[in-house]
């Protein structure tokens, strides 16, 4: 068995490159049992990034993540966002400060802009140095950010200091791919890619991908997610609220694409030729 995939942030840290989301987590008190046990058993497989945000039902996910850490901080690189109208200087350490209560946590591992608002860009730097400082964040970064976005972000004091950007990536969904996903390399940018089962449209039947998933005696998603795990410096986020689930995702770590495998996927989903507007939910 080869070892787990893993990516490595500009300073040096390394992180198993699958992780887990939650987005709309938290919002079912009946599903809550079930989805801090889907979290712990996905930080007892190795799955030690947990993407989070304080827009996840109003803060309601960061509880579910909270409940799941207890005992287990140590275990989990824990990463949240906070909203682009919160995103002043004050008002970045002021939502970090409520994200890190419903955490029950005193330092969140990598925060990032949700995506570009109204605030200057200036400003939430100097929130997320502020953090920083307080040792209330290690890292920040960014999400649903363009290379535009990034440049103007680089040429601002501090700017190249950013750790991730998040963004909308899938096999079915690879206009990253032209343009983008390049100037991260380049730039030491690690890729957080949300929605990597395309909102649940690669969980189905599809010709290609069944036939993939058939020989290597898998499922759809864990084809899918594979072939994600094999981008280089991509750290892959999905969301399960279910114990099951989330040993699904986990054994795509084992699933070793061919050549073969890699080219019929191409044929299916093919690369882009040209610039896409950036995908977001």
């Amino acid at each position: 068995m080869t070892a787990p995939p893993t990516v490595q942030l500009r300073d040096g840290t390394i992180l198993p490159a699958l992780g887990m989301g939650t987005w709309k987590m938290g919002e079912s008190r009946a599903r809550l049992r079930a989805e801090v046990g889907a979290l712990v058993r996905g930080l007892e497989l190795g799955l030690r990034v947990i993407d989070t945000a304080e827009m996840y039902g109003d803060g309601a996910a960061e509880k579910v993540v909270g409940e799941a850490l207890i005992g287990r901080r140590d275990q989990a690189f824990v990463v949240s966002k906070v909203l682009p109208h919160n995103a002043s200087q004050r008002g970045t350490v002021t939502a970090c400060e409520r994200s890190l209560k419903r955490l029950g946590i005193e330092t969140i591992d990598l925060y990032l802009l949700h995506w570009r608002g109204s605030h200057p860009l200036e400003q939430t730097l100097a929130g997320f140095e502020a953090l920083q400082r307080a040792g209330k964040i290690r890292r920040w970064g960014v999400s649903n950010f363009d290379v535009a976005d990034l440049r103007e972000l680089e040429a601002l004091a501090g700017g190249p200091e950013c750790s991730a950007n998040q963004v909308y990536y899938a096999l079915s969904q690879r206009g990253v791919e032209f343009e983008l996903l390049p100037w991260h390399t380049s730039h030491q940018i690690a890729t957080m890619a949300y929605c990597p089962l395309d909102e649940g449209r690669l969980t189905g039947a599809h010709p290609v991908l069944g036939e993939v998933a058939r020989r290597h005696r898998a499922t759809n998603a864990q084809v899918a997610l594979a072939w994600l795990l094999h981008q280089p410096g991509t750290i892959v986020i999905p969301k399960s609220g279910r114990v099951a689930g989330v040993e699904e995702n986990a054994a795509a770590r084992n699933l070793t694409l061919t050549a073969a495998d890699l080219a019929e996927l191409d044929d299916a989903f093919p690369p882009p030729r040209r610039k896409h507007a950036l995908a977001m939910i």
